[in-house]
């Protein structure tokens, strides 16, 4: 009804329906309160005009029924869109399991998105239709927003630490990418598109991309490189923590709090290593703060989240090794 209209993009997004419905409730539902309340200004100051030099207002009581209707009744009202403004602010901040990864760094003045397997591409994204597609934002300069009109969502880039939001496409076809917050001279050109493919289609393109291998490949080079692995082991503990496992585990601290090991707290250890220093260790490890760019450390934690999915593989291949309860093995 509404896609030919300026204000209302086309919807290809699950999340779409959820975003405009809320949005025209609350213009509707305003723009209903405006119209009352100047109606009913017009028709007191006419009735209750004065009509003389001398006439005098009659005293008002007051109605407490009047003042309990006026703040019971819109109390509800703003409760009401609060709870379905924050339903669908969750259901946007919690990417489903399973989600597609899609990395990007913004810099004045374009989008770098990095896939998984090393395809890399700038103000151009593709993704699959019916998937849901996680994306884990930075900056490598100052402040961007990536929006993406067509799906109703977007995100702060921020300087510093990342941001991440998700989406599903519902449609095939080629929508606008936008930079939403002003970022320089050039904000306006910091534009690019995304194109929603058939599943078949994405792989085959996909596979024909360019690429420098798998994200975690890129980043478990650049880990040798840096003579991480001298201090840190996959399997077990050396000079520093323990990696293998790591990832998406709670962290104790020597300050006694615990954090969880998720992408803000290794691009903090890698950058500021003596910001939360693990408890058992010592502050050792030297700042890598201007040696690595953002796009190194997306790689870095790629690879950090890839020792997680194999200690998981190899716990669970272990667990069915092992023989049930009772069970006597033939000799």
């Amino acid at each position: 009804m509404f896609e030919d209209f300026p204000l209302f993009p086309e919807r290809a997004s699950t999340i779409a329906g959820q975003v405009d419905a809320l949005y025209i409730a609350l213009v509707a539902l305003s723009s209903l309160l405006a119209i009352a309340i100047v109606i009913t200004l017009i028709v007191f100051a006419i009735r209750f005009r004065r009509r003389s030099e001398t006439e005098k207002p009659k005293p008002i009581e007051g109605s407490l029924l009047l003042e309990l209707t006026w703040t019971i009744i819109p109390l509800f009202i703003v409760l009401g869109m609060f709870t379905w403004g924050a339903y669908i602010f969750f259901e946007m901040s919690r990417p489903p399991a399973g989600s597609m990864d899609i990395y990007v760094v913004g810099k004045q003045w374009m989008w770098k998105f990095q896939h998984m397997n090393g395809v890399r591409e700038i103000n151009e994204l593709h993704v699959p239709i019916g998937r849901p597609v996680r994306v884990t934002m930075a900056s490598e300069d100052v402040i961007h927003s990536l929006y993406f009109p067509a799906f109703r969502v977007k995100g702060d880039v921020i300087p510093g630490r990342y941001r991440v939001m998700w989406f599903e496409a519902t449609k095939t076809g080629r929508y606008h990418i936008f930079c939403a917050e002003y970022c320089g001279t050039k904000h306006a050109g910091m534009i690019g598109w995304i194109n929603v493919m058939e599943p078949a289609s994405f792989q085959a393109w996909l596979s024909g991309g360019p690429s420098g291998g798998p994200l975690e490949e890129s980043g478990e080079k650049l880990f040798t490189q840096l003579a991480c692995n001298t201090c840190h082991f996959v399997d077990h503990v050396g000079r520093g923590p323990m990696l293998g496992g790591l990832f998406g585990k709670e962290v104790q601290l020597q300050t006694g709090q615990t954090i969880k090991a998720d992408e803000s707290y290794i691009r903090e250890s890698i950058l500021n290593p003596q910001a939360k220093i693990v408890a058992g260790f010592q502050a050792i490890m030297p700042t890598f703060q201007g040696q690595i760019s953002e796009e190194g450390l997306l790689q870095l934690i790629a690879y950090i989240k890839s020792l997680q999915q194999r200690t998981d593989q190899n716990t669970t291949a272990s667990t069915k090794s092992k023989p049930a309860s009772g069970e006597v093995k033939n000799q």
